[in-house]
């Protein structure tokens, strides 16, 4: 297989799954090798097996219902499925690290990210405070981390998406380990520092020989990091060779129907006279900051501030930026969920005003769908009952048989099969788990929705699948879509109109067909070269 010296060895593994009696098997005699300095990625959709088969590397997998019925992981030789907890937990985080996929939920809420990151450098290297601190300094710095000072006493849920993902990758790769695992890795990234990260990565790898399992379901990342390429589906590996051969020549059906995915076509027409949906003027959202003992305001964030925005019956907006432009915090103050500032109109409505409490009488047609979701996902309700939820607040004359037939559909729209409805979010992919999200959205059947970031978390083919239910979904019920996403691709087959933002502020806008063939400023130019030729804006980027 590698011409390299083997780092690691899996030799046709299996993982099956055990639950009340009856076993599945997730994983089926799959072998691989990773040379030493190699990057080998694991590529395929949502439930391929791709993360059971790296999580098994190290054992993080739910045992005694996860096991084992056939094959060996051999690291530098040593089978790693017979290795006690000692001795596993002396390659966990030094020899082996890994990034997941999810930052939010694998990031300790209750801890700085001085802590969190130091912990990696005490345990492991042994470090004193002030030595862990400076090294954690220069990791955030590494990962494009905006100044890394300011941000040590901050806590996860006070950084982006992007930004905790750095930070996870901060701590991974804090003792310079020989394998490490990358399970979706710039999926909550912007194309610019995706770009960024991703040259990280690669120079790390040559100056310390750092071997990689990439696991992703973006092929042009496959293209640009992977020496080598392994195809999975329904637990197999289908095909597997030297990624530009495997590209250029691909043999089984399975890779062809793989590289042709991506998300294509234009948006439904918009019609100017359509009646308003939603109106913000001079929308501003600052936090203080306060310092002292008295605990003053020194000063403000400004992550909105002061934006209009227009959005008529059956328009997509897209709203896009890199990490901390305000895109999120700008939807969130639009659909009231957080304090703002500004005049807002909904369906004829001035909602600025209104208490919370009474924006519950349109929360059944103001819809959205947030960007992580595990974390939206209750883990202690069912499929069948988080997506009927909404049904039984708003719409409580329903007989149980009536909203059960409306969470088929619902589920089936978003390419779910209804027979799962009756299991629990951690028993999906993620992005599984983000049909289920769209699902609870639309069964209400909204007029508007927000997608702060919907297809993040999907494979290529199934990014596709949802622009087009989208699309097929806007046309049939004249919904707006306020459109979030560093994704310029699925904006592009998405949105009539496109925000650009950076630090609070509109830096571009206008009609998506002038912004995508004719920006006008630098940073918009910047964020369309990453997005359609990653190689031409990897450099010099910073995170905002």
């Amino acid at each position: 297989m590698s011409a390299r010296e083997p780092l690691l060895q899996i030799e046709e593994l299996s993982v099956a799954f055990t639950q009340g009696g009856t076993t599945n098997t997730a994983v089926d005699r799959v072998s691989l090798e990773i040379g030493k300095g190699e990057t080998v990625a694991l590529v395929g959709e949502s439930g391929s097996g791709k993360s059971v088969t790296a999580l098994s590397i190290l054992k993080l997998l739910p045992y005694p219902a996860a096991s084992h019925p056939s094959g060996r992981i051999l690291f530098k030789g040593k089978n790693l499925l017979e290795a006690n907890e000692p001795d596993l937990r002396r390659v966990r985080g030094n020899d082996i690290t890994m990034i997941f996929q999810e930052p939010m939920t694998s990031l300790n809420p209750l801890h700085t990210i001085e802590k969190q990151i130091g912990e990696v450098l005490l345990l492991h290297k042994g470090l004193r405070e002030t030595a862990a601190r400076a090294r954690t300094i220069e990791l955030m710095n590494q990962v494009g981390i905006r100044d890394p000072e300011k941000r040590l006493g901050a806590y996860p849920h006070q950084l982006s998406g992007g930004q905790r993902q750095r930070v996870m990758i901060a701590m991974a790769l804090a003792n310079e380990p020989e394998l490490l695992i990358a399970d979706e890795p710039t999926t909550a990234l912007d194309v610019t520092v995706q770009a960024q990260i991703l040259e990280l990565l690669k120079e790390l790898q040559e100056k310390n020989g750092l071997s990689m399992l990439f696991i992703t379901h973006d092929l042009g990342i496959v293209r640009r990091i992977a020496d080598r390429s392994c195809v999975m589906k329904a637990g197999k590996i289908v095909e597997q060779g030297i990624t530009s051969s495997l590209f250029a020549n691909p043999q089984h059906a399975y890779t062809k129907h793989l590289i042709s995915a991506e998300p294509s076509g234009t948006p439904p027409k918009s019609n100017a006279k359509a009646p308003m949906i939603l109106k913000g003027e001079a929308i501003k959202v600052w936090f203080p900051i306060r310092k002292g003992l008295l605990r003053k305001t020194v000063d403000n964030v400004k992550a909105v501030d002061g934006i209009d925005v227009e959005l008529r019956e059956g328009q997509t907006l897209g709203v896009v930026g890199e990490s901390g432009s305000g895109k999120t915090t700008l939807g969130l103050a639009l659909t009231r969920l957080i304090s703002s500032q500004g005049k807002i109109s909904f369906i004829g409505n001035n909602i600025d005003n209104w208490p919370f409490a009474k924006m519950r009488s349109i929360r059944d047609r103001m819809q959205v769908v947030f960007q992580d979701p595990y974390g939206s996902l209750s883990p202690r309700m069912s499929i069948a009952e988080i997506v009927a939820e909404g049904l039984s607040i708003h719409q409580p004359k329903l007989t149980l048989a009536e909203r059960d037939q409306l969470v088929v559909q619902a589920l089936t729209e978003t390419g779910l099969d209804p027979d799962t409805r009756h299991r629990y979010p951690h028993e999906f992919s993620g992005g599984q788990r983000q049909r289920i999200a769209i699902a609870r959205a639309i069964v209400l059947e909204p007029k508007f929705i927000m997608l702060d970031e919907p297809t993040s978390a999907l494979d290529m083919s199934v990014q596709a699948q949802v622009v087009d239910l989208l699309r097929d979904l806007q046309k049939r019920r004249s919904l707006a879509y306020m459109f979030i996403s560093h994704d310029l691709k699925v904006v592009k087959a998405l949105a009539n109109e496109v925000i650009v933002m950076r630090l609070g502020k509109v830096v571009e806008q206008g009609p998506a067909k002038q912004i995508f063939e004719k920006p006008k400023t630098d940073y918009t130019k910047a964020l369309m070269a990453a997005a359609f030729d990653i190689k031409t804006a990897s450099k010099g980027i910073v995170e905002e």
